[in-house]
């Protein structure tokens, strides 16, 4: 019986679902911690002027997506309160840190809207000072630079001013509804964008050192 019992055992493992599943216990058991999108995720040897980017909002979407930064997922914050749609899509770019705790907010020019939670690399071509609430809350604008249509841009003045005038009215607008204040500066080139990206990565690595320090 002891042999038989053995054999059976031999049979079994090798079947892929019970390798399967025991892979799955195996990692539950070790209570392993699911990747972190803002911590985990590389912000890519191009950076700061080609970045990763995680997408929390696609191009066309009234639902306003973010992170939990408690948990990695993206959840669902809020449905916009205007009539109003992202125009493009929408993320943040990874192990960067701005002075509201939170990492620096891109926008990214390309044909097609991304799904929330995946990734792309995207290129910086210029920066949109904001106010919102009092506080600043900076974007980068950028292309997705592996967009045929889009990754040749290289600096915001090439963009038709129509497209630019549509992104500034979006930000005004979209909050308006909620009863608060947003207020957009002139947009900067590319060059402000990329010191902007390094400055959140620079504030990043020291938040990282202060808190190994603890």
């Amino acid at each position: 019986m002891g042999d038989e019992s053995g054999k059976g055992m031999e049979k079994s493992s090798g079947n892929p679902r019970v390798a399967l599943n025991e892979r799955i216990l195996s990692s539950m058991s070790r209570r392993s911690i699911a990747a972190h999108p803002w911590h985990d995720l590389e912000i890519g040897p191009g950076a700061p002027a080609v970045f990763n980017c995680v997408v929390e909002i696609g191009k066309g979407s009234k639902v306003k997506y973010e992170l939990d930064k408690a948990s990695g997922l993206i959840k669902v914050d809020r449905v916009l309160y205007s009539s109003v749609v992202y125009p493009h899509n929408y993320g943040f770019v990874p192990r960067t840190l701005c002075e509201d705790s939170d990492p620096i907010d891109v926008l990214v020019l390309m044909q097609e809207p991304v799904l929330p939670g995946t990734f792309l690399r995207a290129r910086a071509i210029g920066l949109m000072p904001m106010i919102d609430q009092g506080e600043k809350d900076d974007k980068i604008i950028a292309v997705c630079a592996d967009d045929p249509e889009f990754r040749h841009y290289k600096d915001i003045k090439e963009l038709a001013p129509h497209r630019l005038a549509e992104i500034r009215r979006f930000f005004e607008d979209y909050k308006k509804n909620e009863n608060k204040e947003v207020a957009v500066e002139d947009f900067l080139p590319a060059e402000a964008a990329i010191d902007a990206v390094k400055h959140s990565m620079d504030l990043y690595a020291s938040y990282i050192v202060e808190s190994l320090r603890k």
